[in-house]
C-alpha cells in the first residue's frame, strides 16, 4: 500500500503512520517536520516523474511507502497521479484540511458557493477570467502565477484579494489587499492560495448544493428580459445560434463588440464566461450595466468605439460583433487578430457580408454563415394566430483551425 497523508495546514503526521515505512516521499518542509524512521529512504518531491519511479521500485519489493502532501492530497493533489500510475486500490489516503478550506476558515467566509481554480503549473488567464466572472474564487498559485501576477491582471475589477501565505506554519499570514496593491508586492515563494472576492454581493441564502450554479435555467432569453431602445436588440433566434457558435464557458473571456443593450454579453456571462461589452453610446453603457445587474452577472462595460478601444482589453477566446457601419471590416480584422477561438458577426445589411468574410478568411479562420429568417406566432382576433416575420439577419462565424503538428520533431 501507499499511505498518502495530508499535512502542512497545521496537523502533525501521526507517528504510527510512518512505522515500518521503507520509503517516505514529500516536500522538504514536510520531511523535515515528520518523525521519519532512521532506515527509510527519503525522496524530496519535485518533478513527480522521478519520485513515481522510485515508488514503483519499492512497491515491486512490497515495501511500505508513505507520501506526505499538503492539505487534502485528493484536492488538486498527488492522489490523481498516484492513482493513474498505480491504481486507486493500492492507496490509503488520509486527508488533512485543504489549503482552500483553511484559507476560507482564516477569513471567516463560507465557501460552499466558491469556485476553485488552479494556476499552479497552468496558464494564469483561466484563473483571471474565473475571477472576473464569479464573485467568490479561490486560486491555487504557483511560480509566475502568484498574487502579484493575479493582481496585475485584475486591476480594473472591483475585487478584494485575501492572500493566505504559509498556511499551517509559524510564518502563516492572511493579508487583505486590492489587486493593485497585490501587483506592487513581492510575495516570495510561500504562497498557498488567494481568495478573490466581490464584496458588493451578499453571502446569499443557506445552500443545499455546494458549488456555483451549474448553468442558467434557460438561455436565448426573450427580448422582454432586457432593457433596450426601440427594439434595437439581438433577437433571441439570432442569439441562440450566436451563443452556440461562441461556446462561452467558465474560464473564457468573451468580447461583445457593438453591444447595444448587452443581451449577448449578459447571456455569455450567465453561461459562466468573463465578458467585456464594448459600446460607443453612453446610454447604451447604462443599459448594459442595468441588464447585467438585473440578471445577477458581472459584465465589464467598456465605453468607446471599436476597433480603437479594443487595444486596452485582454485577448478574448471568442468575440461577438453586433454593430458596425463602414468600419465593420476593420473591426472584424482587429477582433480576428486577437481571438483565440471564434468570431461571430451579425449583420442586417447583406452588402457587408463579403468584406466581413474576407476579413475572417484573411486572418486564417475557417468561415461559414447562414441567413436567419424567422416568423413568430402573433395573435389575431377570433382566437387565431398569424405568422409575423422578423427582419432577416446574416450570421457569419469564423473558427480558428487547430495548430498543425507538421514539422514538429518526433
Amino acid at each position: 500500500m501507499i499511505t498518502v497523508v495530508g499535512t502542512g495546514t497545521g496537523a502533525p503526521v501521526p507517528g504510527d503512520v510512518l512505522d515500518g515505512a521503507r520509503l517516505v516521499v514529500g516536500g522538504r518542509r514536510h520531511l523535515e517536520a515528520a518523525p521519519l524512521p532512521a532506515d527509510a529512504e527519503q525522496v524530496v518531491l519535485g518533478p513527480p516523474a522521478p519520485a513515481l519511479d522510485v515508488i514503483e521500485r519499492h512497491l515491486e519489493k512490497s515495501d511500505r511507502v508513505v507520501v506526505l502532501a499538503s492539505g487534502d492530497p485528493g484536492f488538486f493533489g498527488i492522489v490523481r497521479m498516484l492513482a493513474e500510475r498505480f491504481g486507486s486500490d493500492v492507496l490509503d489516503v488520509r486527508p488533512g484540511v485543504s489549503s482552500v478550506a483553511a484559507a476560507f476558515a482564516r477569513a471567516g467566509v463560507p465557501w460552499d458557493d466558491a469556485v476553485v481554480v488552479s494556476a499552479h503549473g497552468r496558464e494564469l488567464r483561466t484563473a483571471v477570467n474565473v475571477c472576473r466572472a464569479r464573485p467568490k474564487v479561490a486560486v491555487l498559485t504557483g511560480p509566475g502565477s502568484g498574487p502579484a501576477e493575479l493582481g496585475a491582471a485584475l486591476r480594473c475589477e472591483a475585487r478584494v484579494l485575501l492572500v493566505a501565505c504559509a498556511l499551517g506554519t509559524a510564518e502563516e499570514r492572511v493579508e487583505r489587499v486590492t489587486p493593485a496593491e497585490a501587483a506592487a508586492r513581492d510575495w516570495g515563494t510561500a504562497v498557498s492560495v488567494v481568495l478573490c472576492l466581490d464584496e458588493t454581493r451578499s453571502l446569499g441564502p443557506v445552500r443545499t448544493v455546494a458549488g456555483p450554479p451549474v448553468g442558467p435555467a434557460g438561455w436565448a432569453l426573450d427580448e422582454t428580459e432586457f432593457a433596450h431602445r426601440d427594439s434595437m436588440i439581438t433577437k433571441f433566434e439570432v442569439r441562440a445560434l450566436a451563443l452556440a457558435r461562441l461556446g462561452p464557458r467558465l474560464g473564457d473571456l468573451v468580447w461583445d463588440v457593438g453591444a447595444g443593450s448587452g443581451s449577448v454579453a449578459v447571456e455569455c456571462a450567465r453561461l459562466g464566461a468573463a465578458v467585456a461589452a464594448v459600446e460607443k453610446t453612453r446610454d447604451g453603457i447604462e443599459r448594459i450595466r442595468a441588464n447585467a445587474a438585473a440578471h445577477g452577472v458581472d459584465v465589464r462595460a467598456v465605453h468607446g468605439s471599436a476597433p480603437t478601444v479594443l487595444s486596452d482589453l485582454d485577448d478574448p477566446d471568442a468575440v461577438f460583433i453586433g454593430g458596425g457601419g463602414q468600419e465593420l471590416p476593420a473591426i472584424v480584422t482587429a477582433c480576428a487578430r486577437r481571438a483565440r477561438r471564434t468570431v461571430v458577426v451579425a449583420m442586417a445589411a447583406l452588402d457587408r457580408v463579403p468584406a466581413a468574410q474576407a476579413a475572417l478568411v484573411g486572418a486564417g479562420f475557417d468561415c461559414d454563415g447562414v441567413l436567419l429568417q424567422s416568423a413568430r406566432l402573433a395573435p389575431l382576433p377570433g382566437d387565431v394566430s398569424r405568422l409575423a416575420a422578423t427582419n432577416p439577419v446574416f450570421l457569419l462565424w469564423g473558427v480558428r483551425p487547430p495548430a498543425s503538428d507538421e514539422g514538429v520533431a518526433q
